[in-house]
């Protein structure tokens, strides 16, 4: 058996379980396994290359025209993923004559004389024919009129998930395959949730072998029932479920006259017109370098993939980890002549070659993002993770961690749960198996450049390598320290009923003189004017300025800072996410009291998170809870930096610093937004001023 072997594949580099050699291969088994579209140039043409019988002339597409969908077959041993794609192959008239000639000939040696064994087409290894079994991941490429289809028919049996994942990991669609004898099995619920996990976004459900069940329709739908109700508890909304006999190709590319209650699509219907997310040219910039290009001259140039979004010449473009900043001088792509193309500018998920303006220091594993754009840059991450390996997982074992193209040593430190897979519960434990799947918390030496899966596929995964044996052990997708899709929430204090505190020997002790009366016998209610932006923008400032104009006419008033706070009340608090979240929440607990004792507050907090920000106002009460956006750009606050944190952050003394490598997410519908880059102090103050007196009105009216 050879080496592992770890390879990006597609969006995501998940796709790396030990991989037979061609030793391990016969000749003949090569021989029919190892065709691919390729054949097209030796002059040979394929059996009916315009698609299946009857297909609608109108919707034919010219090659160049024609979408991509890449798809990957899931679900337990002996379901018939290979018959299904052979005969998917053989009925959509995808096959080479010659192909056909040799399978025939592989069938009538196994005894199958006057019929076709379809699953010789992906079955290829000779481990595989013998026990009738796939082991290895097998990529096949086709069209129709209307498409283009790379698809993976991935293993089904339990220990080679590994190899299920690798297939899934560059998905769009996973057609899950089910026995309809046996129904809804363990091994499918974990392919269904490992895909989902990988970020697939729509399942084809195919209910095979319907010939054995006497094509029942009630079969069919008990079979349905008891998937949605498993996808509904994984938030797989886009689901078509065909009922089809592969072996005899019923609704695999035409409808059957066996199954007439069924009204849907067959098989191939639903792929052709599977809808599927494209890049985006105005994600934000991953580009992670896999290659410095240089010659006698003083030419470098940079080459690798681009992972997300797009990159123009003459942009602006900071270098990861060392946080400098130059420009795009030139974009190459290679041409399909051989040679090289200059380009004004690239998309993901293109493969170039960029030369930068300035002479930085730039080597494989870094990456270019654009600046105010960048990833977290952080040594500690959490992560969900399917193991792979049939040895444990081992807490505090020196690992190595693939992320792009940057490797670096890392560690488990715990594990949160392990997923139960027919029911979906988290289990304690203190480790993983093989196949497992559970949520990890990792720290690494390293400065890893990390986004969660979620916002980005390609960035937001990587491999997990035993450094002993060089076999990839793991596959993980990074998620946020506090995901609300991994983890529950917990709900603010405002969503908790008052007279129900934790513990049943609290009890609340009213006063005499509740917030009513005070803010009646003072004549103004009691407000939290939240202040959020990035480091420099203002908030402190006009939150001191603000504070005197409404202590000089009477109105009781108290600033709370998020500096000053950090010396008493939150000095136990550092800027991680979770310790971020913490501070936002008690600084909002504060503010509540104050607006009880009738003291409007104002908070001056960069508060990056939206979800932290809208946290605060549930414990605060959204009629008191006024969120001020106070705008600025990151030159204007750059610029008005006088502690230099900016260029502290710039060179990776500082981490997690807002707005360089952390995100700010800007409030989309704030109560008041002020232009603090462009308008004066005292401006600013009046027009937040003229909003907090008309609130103030409307409430007490």
């Amino acid at each position: 058996m050879s080496r592992s072997r770890v390879s990006v594949k597609g969006s995501a580099a998940l796709a790396l379980a030990e991989e037979p050699t061609a030793s391990d291969r016969s000749a003949s088994d090569l021989s029919v396994s190892d065709l691919s579209v390729s054949n097209v140039s030796a002059g040979r043409s394929p059996s009916g290359i315009n698609g299946s019988k009857g297909a609608d002339q109108s919707s034919v597409l010219p090659a160049e025209q024609r979408p991509l969908l890449r798809f990957s077959t899931a679900g337990s041993v002996d379901d018939g993923k290979s018959t299904l794609i052979g005969r998917l192959l053989h009925d959509s008239k995808s096959l080479y004559d010659d192909i056909l000639e040799s399978i025939r000939k592989a069938s009538e040696r196994d005894g199958k004389k006057g019929t076709l064994s379809f699953a010789l087409l992906t079955d290829g290894l000779r481990a595989e024919r013998e026990q009738g079994i796939t082991i290895d991941v097998a990529y096949r490429y086709f069209s129709t009129p209307r498409r283009h289809f790379i698809m993976a028919d991935s293993p089904g049996h339990e220990q080679y998930t590994r190899n299920m994942a690798t297939g899934a990991s560059t998905a769009d669609v996973t057609v899950i395959l089910i026995d309809a004898r046996k129904g809804v099995l363990i091994q499918t619920r974990r392919h269904a949730f490992i895909a989902s996990l990988l970020g697939v976004s729509a399942f084809v459900v195919a209910v095979n072998k319907m010939d054995l069940v006497g094509f029942s329709q009630e079969v069919f739908e008990a079979i349905q029932r008891d998937f949605l109700e498993f996808a509904s508890r994984l938030g797989i909304h886009k689901i078509s479920f065909v009922p089809v006999s592969a072996l005899q190709g019923d609704n695999i590319v035409e409808h059957g006259s066996r199954m007439p209650w069924y009204k849907g699509e067959t098989l191939l219907g639903c792929l052709e017109n599977a809808e599927v997310a494209s890049y985006a040219p105005n994600a934000e910039l991953r580009f992670p370098i896999q290659l410095v290009l240089r010659d006698k001259s003083d030419y470098r140039g940079y080459a690798g993939r681009i992972a997300s979004g797009s990159v123009r010449v003459g942009e602006e473009v900071m270098v990861l980890p060392s946080m400098r900043t130059t420009r795009i001088t030139s974009i190459e792509i290679h041409d399909a002549n051989g040679g090289d193309a200059q380009r004004q500018e690239a998309f993901a998920p293109q493969s170039v070659v960029l030369t930068l303006a300035d002479q930085v220091d730039v080597g494989r594993g870094n990456m270019l993002v654009r600046s105010g754009a960048a990833p977290e840059v952080r040594s500690n991450l959490d992560a969900m993770l399917v193991w792979m390996s049939e040895e444990p997982l081992e807490l505090g074992k020196a690992y190595v961690l693939m992320h792009t193209t940057h490797d670096a040593k890392m560690y488990v430190e715990s594990v949160h749960y392990r997923v139960d897979m027919q029911t979906l519960n988290r289990d304690p434990s203190q480790t993983l198996g093989l196949n497992d799947v559970g949520r990890v918390s990792i720290t690494s030496p390293k400065k890893l450049f990390l986004d969660t899966y979620r916002q980005h596929r390609a960035t937001g995964n990587f491999v997990v390598i035993d450094p002993a044996s060089n076999r990839t052990v793991g596959a993980g997708m990074v998620v946020s320290r506090h995901d609300r899709e991994f983890l529950p929430e917990i709900p603010p204090r405002a969503q908790l009923p008052r007279e129900k505190p934790l513990s049943n020997n609290l009890h609340r002790e009213e006063g005499l003189i509740d917030r009513p009366f005070r803010e009646q016998s003072l004549g103004y209610p009691a407000l939290t004017l939240w202040f959020t932006g990035l480091s420099g923008s203002g908030k402190s400032a006009l939150a001191k300025a603000l504070e005197r104009r409404f202590f000089e006419e009477g109105r009781k008033c108290y600033r709370l800072d998020g500096d000053n706070l950090r010396f008493g009340l939150n000095r136990d608090l550092g800027f991680t996410q979770e310790d971020r979240i913490e501070n936002i929440r008690r600084v909002a607990e504060v503010s509540l009291l104050f607006n009880d004792a009738g003291v409007t507050t104002l908070c001056s907090f960069i508060s990056p998170f939206s979800r932290d920000r809208e946290h605060a106002r549930k414990i605060i009460g959204n009629e008191r809870f006024v969120e001020i956006y106070v705008n600025a750009s990151l030159e204007v606050c750059e610029a008005r930096d006088t502690h230099g944190l900016y260029e502290k952050a710039r060179r990776g003394e500082i981490s997690e610093f807002t707005g360089i490598s952390s995100p700010y997410e800007a409030p989309k519908n704030p109560e008041l937004s002020i232009e603090s880059g462009r308008l004066t102090v005292d401006a600013c103050v009046d027009q937040i001023y003229s909003f907090v007196a008309a609130k103030a009105a409307r409430i007490v009216s």
